[in-house]
């Protein structure tokens, strides 16, 4: 997890195809197919996801014979049909001029209010249900709480976790919105990322972090008043909260580099960037550790014995859904690199990148790509767990039994 680097002194030509408002309409649409995606893929290897996150039966007959992910498709459809004309119309106006982009900041700003007024309009044919019970998730989820396991426990740690991959996403929502109330810049300028103040963006940055580790301490308060041998004592809860609280350092000691003063700190800039790339290191790796062997039960980080059981593939686990061993290895991999996109500032032909517009919306949309492989082996472990037990520490979500793949 990483700040955002400094900008180009003057609107470069990414920015002048796709200003900063646009760029966070893309990859919010983005996210609604990739959930789509998720959802239409487990629903074809029947893993009921609507049971898992405690979604409620659809009342009307006709939503009831709609799968989930055709409900998921049409609202991202009556969501990109609009981006995509407000785009061409963007384009055909300005022509990529810097003066005539930064005027006609209307446009962009024009779609960000209709993506929102979406998810609040009644419009029954539009995924109402669906969209209604987003927002009744994301109100609870966005001041840290957490349901009960009977009433969506799993859901809500799904959607903060997203919330996690689209940090930077939402602290360039709040400078494209802060920029757009500013007397002295539009939003389709160059992006202000110290708009605020010089921790104001880091702030928002580091609000999904903030949720995570509240939801963590929730549950284990909840494990210590109902302790049982079964449940343990928590620990793995506090262990999770310490991985959303490594992300903190990072965030600060980015907003540090950006505007570094040498009369302000008692350390060398080179000294600064040391430290950042020791958090940096933590954060990146430690979450790693845990996508594989706490969030997907994965025994590649397991003692010997555990890792090589003849019982399963080397560093999987017996139990699992997906058939293909090479599905879960693929994932290790991605995740590692993606984890480690920060390693592109230590190449000295590739530093440069970080500090491009381009380069800032690419490393963006990776974690996205990144958290929607993750969500299908997050989902798929869940899903055994509640099948053949739950992993130490873990608490069981329901009872379900479709047939799963052992070796």
């Amino acid at each position: 997890m990483d700040g955002d680097p400094k900008v180009e002194p003057e609107l470069d030509s990414f920015s002048r195809i796709l200003p900063l408002p646009y760029r966070v309409a893309i990859i919010l649409v983005c996210g609604i197919w990739a959930w789509g995606l998720n959802l239409h893929y487990l629903h074809l290897v029947r893993i009921d996801v609507p049971a898992l996150i405690r979604y409620s039966s659809r009342l009307s007959p006709a939503q009831r014979h709609v799968a989930h992910h055709q409900s998921t498709y049409r609202l991202a459809t009556f969501l990109s049909v609009p981006l995509a004309i407000s785009l061409i119309f963007f384009w055909t106006i300005t022509g990529g001029n810097r003066q005539t982009v930064a005027e006609w900041q209307i446009l962009p700003q024009s779609y960000l209010i209709f993506f929102v007024i979406c998810f609040i309009v009644p419009i029954q044919r539009m995924s109402h249900s669906g969209r209604s019970r987003f927002v009744q998730t994301f109100k609870r989820v966005s001041i840290g709480g957490l349901a009960q396991v009977q009433d969506g426990k799993f859901g809500d740690i799904l959607l903060a976790d997203v919330l996690t991959s689209f940090a930077k996403v939402l602290g360039d929502l709040f400078v494209s919105t802060c920029m757009l109330l500013s007397s002295k810049t539009t939003s389709t300028s160059k992006p202000d990322r110290g708009c605020g103040g010089q921790y104001l963006v880091p702030l928002v940055i580091s609000i999904p972090s903030i949720i995570r580790l509240r939801q963590c301490l929730i549950e284990y308060v909840r494990v210590q008043r109902n302790r049982t041998p079964e449940s343990g004592w928590g620990g793995q809860h506090l262990a999770n909260a310490l991985k959303y609280s490594s992300a903190f350092p990072v965030v600060v000691l980015s907003a540090i580099q950006r505007n570094y003063d040498p009369k302000k700190f008692n350390m060398s800039e080179t000294g600064l960037f040391r430290l950042w790339l020791l958090f940096v290191f933590i954060n990146s790796f430690y979450s790693f550790y845990w996508d594989v062997a706490k969030d997907w039960d994965l025994s590649l980080f397991s003692s010997a014995r555990e890792r090589n059981d003849p019982e399963h593939p080397w560093g999987l686990r017996r139990n699992r859904y997906f058939h293909a061993k090479q599905m879960y290895y693929t994932a290790i991999v991605i995740d590692f690199f993606l984890r480690c996109t920060w390693s592109v500032k230590l190449s000295p032909h590739l530093d440069h990148f970080n500090d491009l517009e381009g380069g800032i919306f690419l490393m963006e949309f990776l974690e996205v790509i990144r958290r929607w492989m993750w969500i299908f082996f997050r989902v798929e472990t869940e899903w055994v767990r509640n099948n053949k037990g739950p992993a130490p520490d873990d608490i069981l979500l329901g009872e379900f039994a479709p047939k799963i793949d052992e070796d």
